[in-house]
């Protein structure tokens, strides 16, 4: 790799540009006349949204998806929506991600107390083929719903490759979740079958999980069936006699090698939306559709071989477990990692790259501003087989790019990656033939047509923000809300702002270098003076320095226009003392303008956040306007919002 003399931190050298995957790619486009071949990214997105159906098919050629095709491309509808795409296919998403048999390490598993379990692709084979017989022989059928209250573990991972085998909607929420979150979203689905584990570490406390079931049984009817799974590699205690234990029904079944293949958007996991304003949303995807876009993303833009093995730090919550499963279609071996990313040692992720000599390597944009704030070094750190370096959750700052090419690795593919839950996968990431440039995106997610646009629905110049819009339909559009009548609530979410075109909910701008820079969620979006203001902008500025450890910000109204309201979390200060307000005003109003400089600046002792990491300003924004927040659940520190509300309550900010 070499650096690039045009400021860029990164650029891949031609050799490796020579041997990817996104190169054999555009080669073979070449053979076929359909696209004159160069190295240059724009050209190949550009081409890849005005020829969506070459592209999409010949995606399903190149990533080699097992199943019938079709002659249909793309079913087209005047409604965005109701596009469909591959409308006459068939296939099983699972036989797509068993691709191996053999005894390579499929999936490897590492806990924060270093308990270690590893699987070979034939014995997940074999482990898939038994449990999906189970189901079966209890009746389950085609879209019945399979609930998982699961940690990040190798058995996790096979009871979702048997429910999508046989046709089942999978569901899971991670066990950080109350028993009242896990409520609020099983509930809206009837699950007929709970799969769950007996306990799990988290920042070096044992955390029983059993005692939540009964209250969750007791308001969640359509249950059955309890499933449970050992967290080590037997029970530690005799698990409660109403509960079938995993591997005893694994060890009495047969298998069943039969994989029944089904429509290409036929359901195959509900997800939630975060659910801090209201009940959260169960977005449905469907299994051609996300096996599609996944492949895509995996092999085009992330450059994943079947040599490969990748390792995302997630829970079983978070949108990016599901993304990480689908990396088994590549042959690749997958790491699991379940417990505090910073317990015993604030190093545990990276020594578990450099151990496992990991190639690709996730985390959440916080967890990387974590390592900043801490000042930690890991160039002695043997990384020599990292090759990407992914972040994604919330907008990386450009001093969290500088901390990564000065303390982790200086040759590195960092990809700051966008999209989320709404479409299980990327709207903008990264890419092979593109520069890394400080505090950016690379670029478009290949066959999905991004953009910007303004209030009024005008795309907007370079250089410009605006919101993030899709304009024509892509395969990873959700296929429904469960239980949404006409698709009231889905049409509300996406298409509300912009006629037939997809609103994403981010506040974004596209630079000169085709880069594109998240400015923070459009719907948290601040308007002082009517100046339309993205909350990355003022956290960027804030989160420099050196005594603020976090920082939230929100918009009040008052008098018919916006004040910004900033909330700081010390590092090492006791407490935040005038000269220090004075001073964090001063830096936001020289490097951002005067109309980002808060109204008020507070101390407080946390951050509210979702169970996956992600600040909840909207949330915030309820409290400290008096309005009901429904779904404190969805939080992992719900106390903290008290602050908040306390600020109404006792009328705090005149």
């Amino acid at each position: 790799m070499k650096k690039d003399t045009n400021s860029s931190f990164w650029a891949a050298d031609e050799e490796t540009k020579k041997k990817s995957n996104l190169e054999n790619f555009c080669r073979l486009l070449d053979n076929k006349k359909y696209l004159n071949y160069s190295s240059n990214f724009s050209n190949l997105w550009k081409w890849s949204v005005k020829k969506p159906e070459i592209f999409w098919s010949e995606v399903w050629d190149f990533t080699k998806i097992k199943g019938f095709k079709g002659k249909i491309v793309i079913k087209k509808n005047k409604i965005f929506f109701k596009n469909q795409f591959f409308p006459d296919s068939k296939l099983n998403y699972t036989d797509n991600l068993l691709v191996k048999k053999n005894n390579e390490v499929a999936l490897k598993f590492l806990s924060e107390n270093n308990i270690e379990k590893e699987l070979t692709w034939n014995k997940l084979y074999e482990n898939v083929c038994k449990f999906s017989y189970y189901l079966k022989k209890i009746n389950l059928n085609e879209k019945d719903r399979v609930a998982a209250y699961v940690p990040n573990t190798i058995e996790t991972v096979i009871s979702f490759l048997s429910t999508a085998k046989n046709g089942l909607i999978w569901s899971s929420c991670s066990p950080d979740f109350g028993a009242e979150g896990v409520i609020d979203r099983f509930l809206q689905i009837n699950p007929k079958v709970l799969i769950t584990c007996d306990y799990y570490y988290y920042n070096g406390k044992k955390i029983d999980i059993l005692k939540k079931i009964p209250k969750i049984l007791n308001k969640i009817k359509s249950i059955k069936k309890v499933i449970v799974f050992p967290y080590d590699k037997k029970f530690q205690k005799k698990i409660d006699s109403r509960y079938e234990d995993f591997y005893s029904l694994i060890k009495k079944c047969k298998a069943n090698y039969t994989f029944k293949k089904f429509k290409f958007n036929h359901p195959l996991y509900i997800l939630y939306s975060s659910g801090t304003t209201g009940v959260p949303k169960c977005i449905t995807h469907g299994a051609g559709n996300v096996l599609l876009e996944h492949n895509k993303e995996f092999s085009l833009h992330c450059n994943i071989s079947d040599k490969d093995k990748i390792f995302y730090y997630t829970t079983t919550g978070w949108m990016m477990w599901n993304w990480l499963i689908g990396g088994l279609s590549m042959g690749a071996t997958l790491y699991l990692y379940d417990g505090s990313p910073t317990f015993p040692k604030n190093e545990n992720l990276l020594n578990f790259c450099s151990r496992e000599k990991i190639n690709f390597f996730g985390v959440s944009a916080k967890y990387i501003d974590f390592l900043k704030k801490e000042n930690l070094n890991f160039k002695k750190l043997n990384l020599q087989h990292l090759k990407v370096l992914a972040s994604t959750g919330s907008p990386l700052v450009k001093e969290s790019f500088e901390y990564v090419y000065k303390n982790i690795k200086q040759d590195i593919h960092l990809t700051s990656i966008s999209g989320g839950t709404d479409v299980v996968g990327c709207l903008v990431l990264g890419n092979i033939f593109s520069h890394v440039y400080s505090g950016e995106i690379q670029g478009e997610s290949l066959g999905i047509d991004v953009d910007i646009f303004n209030d009024k629905g005008e795309k907007v110049n370079l250089g410009e923000k605006g919101e993030l819009v899709v304009k024509k339909p892509f395969p990873t559009m959700p296929i429904k809300f469960w239980n949404d009548p006409k698709n009231k609530r889905f049409k509300k979410t996406y298409f509300s702002k912009y006629k037939n075109i997809w609103h994403h909910g981010d506040f974004i701008q596209k630079n000169i270098t085709g880069g594109f820079v998240i400015l923070g969620r459009s719907d948290a979006t601040l308007n002082p003076g009517g100046v339309r203001i993205g909350t990355a902008e003022i956290y960027r500025q804030v989160e420099r320095i050196e005594f603020v450890r976090e920082s939230l910000v929100v918009g009040q109204n008052y008098n018919d226009d916006i004040r910004i309201l900033l909330f700081v979390v010390l590092k090492y200060k006791k407490n935040l003392e005038n000269e220090d307000i004075d001073f964090i005003k001063k830096r936001i109003k020289e490097y951002c303008s005067p109309k980002h400089v808060p109204y008020k600046v507070f101390q407080i002792s946390e951050v509210p956040k979702t169970k996956s990491g992600k600040i909840v300003e909207l949330a915030v924004k309820k409290a400290i306007h008096g309005e009901k927040i429904e779904n404190l659940q969805a939080l992992s520190n719900p106390d903290s919002i008290n602050f908040f509300k306390n600020i109404y309550k006792n009328n705090l900010i005149k």
